[in-house]
C-alpha cells in the first residue's frame, strides 16, 4: 500500500472529476503527516457556500491536531469557479490567488493544496485550472472513482497532466465511493497497464 508520508510535500489532491473524494483523501493523507509535522491543507476555491455552514463543508473533513485550513475565494453557488463567479457578480483574480496559494509555510510544515472539480474546470473565461496551475511545478495526486467510468476519465485525466509535465505520485482509486471494491482492484489492474504511474486502490 502507498506511504502516504512519502509523498511530496506541496502537493495538489486533484481528480478526475467532482465528487470523486478529494477531500476525504487529503484529510487521510493530512493526518498521517500530520503525525509527524505541521500541516496547512489549502483551498484556493470553494464553491457551493450557499450557508455559512456549506462554506465550511470541507473544513471538518481535514482539520484535526497540527493541521492548519485555509480558504481562498468562497462563491455561493455548486458550480465551477468560474460560473458560481459569474453569479456571485465578481471575477476571480487569478493572479492574486496564485500568490495566496504558493505563499510559503513555516519551516519544517507540510503543505496539501485541492483544487475545486476536476482538472480542466474553468477558472476564466478562457482559463482552466491546468493552464493556471501548470506553471507552478508542484506534484499532484490523482483522486478517482473506483468503479464505472474511471478507466476513460482517469487517463484522460492523467494524460492532460503528462502533457503538460505535471509529476504525478500516485494514482489513488476510491471504492468507497460508489462501493466498488471488487471493481476497482481491477480497474487498477488495467489502469497499470496505460499508465507509468503508481495505481492504488484506498481501503
Amino acid at each position: 500500500m502507498l506511504d502516504f508520508c512519502a509523498l511530496p510535500s506541496p502537493l495538489w489532491i486533484l481528480g478526475t472529476d467532482t465528487g470523486v473524494g478529494k477531500t476525504h483523501v487529503a484529510a487521510r493523507i493530512a493526518r498521517e503527516w500530520a503525525r509527524t509535522t505541521p500541516v496547512v491543507y489549502r483551498k484556493p476555491f470553494q464553491t457551493g457556500a450557499l450557508t455559512a455552514e456549506a462554506a465550511e463543508a470541507d473544513a471538518p473533513l481535514v482539520r484535526g491536531a497540527g493541521i492548519t485550513v485555509e480558504t481562498g475565494v468562497v462563491l455561493r453557488e455548486p458550480l465551477s469557479p468560474l460560473a458560481a463567479a459569474a453569479r456571485d457578480d465578481c471575477t476571480l483574480d487569478l493572479k492574486a490567488l496564485a500568490t495566496w496559494t504558493l505563499r510559503p509555510v513555516a519551516e519544517g510544515t507540510r503543505l496539501l493544496l485541492e483544487p475545486a472539480g476536476g482538472v480542466l474546470v474553468p477558472l476564466g473565461p478562457r482559463v482552466h485550472f491546468l493552464a493556471w496551475a501548470t506553471d507552478f511545478k508542484l506534484p499532484g495526486v490523482v483522486v478517482a472513482r473506483g468503479g464505472l467510468g474511471t478507466l476513460n476519465h482517469t487517463l484522460l485525466t492523467c494524460e492532460a497532466l503528462m502533457m503538460r509535465g505535471w509529476t504525478i505520485p500516485a494514482v489513488l482509486l476510491n471504492p468507497g465511493l460508489d462501493q466498488s471494491h471488487e471493481a476497482a482492484q481491477a480497474n487498477a489492474e488495467i489502469l497499470r497497464r496505460f499508465l507509468p504511474l503508481p495505481v492504488w486502490c484506498l481501503p
